[in-house]
């Protein structure tokens, strides 16, 4: 029963190493821009 349970786990996760690999992940399309205060600095 181990065996089996590691051997699943062991697919899932080349299962999921793959799919990111080949994943084409889009590029952001618009620019952000965020005010931060003086506040958060120190001085």
């Amino acid at each position: 029963m181990f065996k089996i349970v590691g051997i699943l786990i062991v697919i899932v996760v080349v299962a999921g190493g793959v799919f990111l690999a080949t994943w084409d992940i889009p590029a952001p399309s618009h620019q952000v821009e965020k005010t931060i205060p003086n506040d958060r600095f120190p001085r």
